[in-house]
Formats: structure tokens, C-alpha cells, sequence
């Protein structure tokens, strides 16, 4: 049974800070503006929504107790709602997509809701102190490590140099900058009363890149033993890493009875896992696994959304792979635009289907990664409306 988009939408990503333009709302009433706007973009009503998925990282403080639950009370969802709450990562958004589309193809589900939510501003990176973050127990390959601490590992063992990175951060600033203005990027980007844009983008350009000194060593000593004596030589500044955001994006899934007039239909997707130590690579690895599923190849993508996960992520991209980085990130990445963990491929996959309608095109491709080797990736094909 193929399963099918009827819209996506998303909020801007404001700034991880108490100051942020959305840190004074909830997590489940920002998740419930999207649920609001889909009912009115879509026409179909909250009544017919079987179930509710949601990513979030950060699953403690306001973001516990079952964020997808909270959010259907919230949303004035049916009480029959069956709701999901999911940690995958930084890939999260995107697994509570398709785990919903997969729920839906087997016949489990009806209409559903998928995505994600993360508010940085309330519940910060590693909030939930997890014992695994410093546990001794497992042998050094095995232990964890801060992901910007594996994009530098990264960089060094593909010889990803600090200018590649200067020049992949400035292109996504200047790209995310020029998308302020461009209403069709923005189509499916549900403005709230306090933020109407993408807080965190900062237009950076060659000099001001150069001037900028490397920022992650000191974390670099906090983690000497599970790095087990790998030296680093810790090239990596601010403006190579993706803010700290806030932001949510949701998806309205459905068979083509339930959903009359589709934006797009999800063709495949794929999930990885790898070497904790190698966490970047994920992403590639479900790129090339959902490319296979289609029987299709970058070259046939019309748009993609390119999770930056580090500018050394978008680097060893443009360097080793056959892609037409004009394709790529039309709108600006996460460099510039921020990343909120758990919503991120929700937001992508909203951000993916504007660039299709925006050029016409076909096929676009979202791809994403998070710690420890998780990865996931999905493609779509636009349907003209």
C-alpha cells in the first residue's frame, strides 16, 4: 500500500536561548500550531486522525511524560489517538515519519500525524544525563564522545581541510540569508506570534570565517580517554557547527482514499546504524540504502535536504559523491539555519517539498544524522496539485 503526504509543515527555528524567539512557548503548543495549520491547509478535519508520532531528544523536564500524548490532549486530538513518543537521535523526526507511513502500508494506522519537536531553549543538549554519556564500562571504541568531537574526528581521517569547511559554511549562510525573502521556500514555515524567521542565520563571509579560532579542544581534554590517544588537531570553529535551536515540523500521512489531494507520495526509506565512533557517516549510509530501494540515483533528484550535521558533513558530500550541489540545500542548511535534534527531519522533509514545488520538480531526498552512527534518509516524489 503506498502512503502519501497530504502537507508538511514547520515553525522558524529560533535560538536555543531564553531570549530566543520561541522559548516561551511549551513544546506541545508549538507541536499543536502545526497540527492547527495542517487541519486548515489540508481541509481534513482533527477528528479523523488515528495517530500521533513524535521525535524529541530531550525527553525530561518540559519535554517528558510522553511529549505525543501531552500533544494530543493539548491538540484536541480524538481520545482514540494513538500516540507515540521516539528518541532516534538526531534523526528522530524522520523515523516518527516513517515508522507512521509503515504503520499506515501494513494497515495499522489510518490517517496519521508524524515529526518532531525539540525546544533547546528549555531542555538543553544532554539534559537527560544519561549514565551512558560517562560510563567506564565499555572499551574506549565503545564510549561516548560529543558528535562535534566526532566531526572533527571526521575531518581529519578524510583530510576535510579548515577552508572546505570556511566555504561550505558561507554558502549556507549566504543561501539561508537570501531565503528570507523568497516566499515560495517559506510556504510551508507556519509563522508564530513571537518569531516570523529563522533566528539564528548569520551571513558570514571568507575573512570573518578565517578570523574565527578553533573552539572544541577544551572538549576535546574532557573526553581524552574514550578518544584513547586519537590525536586531533581541532580545525573546527563556531561557524562549522549548527546552532543550538528551537523548532518543530509535522507531516499529515495518509493512503490516497484518505489523503484526496496529496503534495507527495513517499517512494522509500532507509535507516542506518555504524561505528559509535564514526557518528557522521550514518546518514550516508541510509542515502545510499533509500537510493537503492528506489532504483534511483542522486543525479534523479531534483531537490535535496542535506542535514549539515558539521560543515565537514556537507563537505565530504560535495567531494565524494556524483550531486549537483546546486540541488542541494536551495534554502540554506543547518549551518545557518540551526539544529533542533528531534525535529530536524520533520523540518527538512517540509523544507524538501517547498524546494520541489518552488522549482516543479520530481524527486527530492532528505537526509539526515545523528550520534553514534544513526542515520535515515527518505525520498518523495512531488505530485502536481
Amino acid at each position: 500500500m503506498e502512503v502519501y503526504i497530504a502537507d508538511a509543515v514547520r515553525t522558524p527555528r529560533g535560538k536555543a536561548k531564553p531570549d530566543g524567539g520561541l522559548a516561551e512557548l511549551s513544546p506541545h503548543g508549538l507541536a499543536t500550531t502545526l497540527i492547527d495549520a495542517l487541519g486548515e491547509r489540508t481541509g481534513i478535519g482533527r477528528e479523523n486522525v488515528e495517530r500521533l508520532a513524535l521525535g524529541c531528544v530531550g525527553q525530561v523536564g518540559a519535554q517528558g511524560g510522553h511529549l505525543a500524548l501531552t500533544t494530543k490532549i493539548a491538540a484536541r486530538l480524538p481520545e482514540g489517538t494513538v500516540t507515540h513518543t521516539l528518541n532516534n537521535f538526531c534523526v528522530s523526526g524522520l523515523t516518527a515519519i516513517a515508522e507512521s507511513a509503515n504503520a499506515i502500508a501494513a494497515g495499522q494506522a489510518g490517517l496519521a500525524l508524524a515529526g518532531g519537536v525539540e525546544m533547546m531553549s528549555q531542555v538543553p543538549f544532554m539534559a537527560d544525563k544519561a549514565d551512558y554519556y560517562t560510563a567506564r564500562e565499555f572499551a574506549a571504541r565503545d564510549r561516548y564522545i560529543p558528535v562535534v568531537l566526532a566531526a572533527e574526528r571526521l575531518s581529519v581521517r578524510e583530510n576535510i581541510d579548515r577552508e572546505t569547511m570556511d566555504r561550505a559554511a558561507i554558502v549556507s549562510q549566504g543561501r539561508a540569508a537570501a531565503a528570507e525573502s523568497d516566499d515560495a521556500l517559506n510556504a510551508s514555515r507556519i509563522a508564530q506570534p513571537s518569531l516570523d524567521r529563522d533566528e539564528t542565520v548569520r551571513p558570514i563571509d571568507a575573512d570573518k570565517a578565517a578570523a574565527l579560532p578553533p573552539a572544541f579542544a577544551a572538549m576535546g581534554e574532557q573526553y581524552a580517554e574514550p578518544l584513547d590517544g586519537e590525536a586531533l588537531d581541532y580545525r573546527m570553529t563556531v561557524a562549522h557547527a549548527p546552532p543550538m535551536a528551537d523548532g518543530a515540523g509535522i507531516a499529515m500521512l495518509g493512503t490516497r482514499e484518505q489523503v484526496a489531494n496529496p503534495r507527495a507520495r513517499i517512494v522509500a526509506f532507509a535507516e542506518a546504524g555504524g561505528d559509535v565512533r564514526d557518528s557522521l557517516l550514518g546518514g550516508f549510509a541510509a542515502m545510499e540504502r533509500a537510493l537503492e530501494k528506489a532504483d534511483l540515483s542522486l543525479a534523479d533528484m531534483d531537490r535535496i535536504e542535506f542535514m549539515e550535521a558539521f560543515a565537514v558533513t556537507i563537505a565530504k558530500l560535495e567531494r565524494d559523491y556524483a550531486v549537483d550541489m546546486d540541488k542541494v540545500n536551495v534554502g540554506g542548511g543547518h549551518l545557518a539555519k540551526g539544529h533542533p535534534m528531534g525535529a530536524t527531519g520533520a523540518i527538512l522533509l517540509s523544507a524538501l517539498l517547498d524546494a520541489l514545488d518552488a522549482c516543479e520538480g520530481r524527486y527530492g531526498l532528505v537526509v539526515t544524522t545523528g550520534a553514534q552512527g544513526v542515520g535515515a534518509a527518505m525520498i518523495v516524489e512531488r505530485l502536481a496539485r
